[in-house]
C-alpha cells in the first residue's frame, strides 16, 4: 500500500501520534498545560478532518447556474 492510496482524511489519523508526547508532558511536567495542548491538537485535527471532506455539487454556483 502506498501513501498515494490514502485520502487526506485518513492520513490525518497519523496526526494523533502528536498526542503521545503531549500526554507524556502532561504527566511529567505541567498537567494543565499538557491537557490544554492535547485539546488543541484534537481540535486542529478535527477541523482539518471536516475541511477535507468531499464536497457535493461544488461547481453549480460558480458557473452562474441558479437552477437546482
Amino acid at each position: 500500500m502506498t501513501f498515494d492510496a490514502l485520502s487526506p482524511r485518513h492520513s490525518l489519523l497519523v496526526g494523533f501520534l502528536a498526542v503521545v508526547p503531549l500526554l507524556w508532558y502532561a504527566l511529567e511536567g505541567s498537567l494543565t498545560a499538557g491537557l490544554v495542548s492535547v485539546l488543541n491538537v484534537i481540535l486542529i485535527l478535527a477541523g482539518l478532518y471536516v475541511a477535507f471532506q468531499p464536497v457535493d455539487g461544488h461547481g453549480s454556483h460558480a458557473s452562474g447556474d441558479t437552477t437546482s
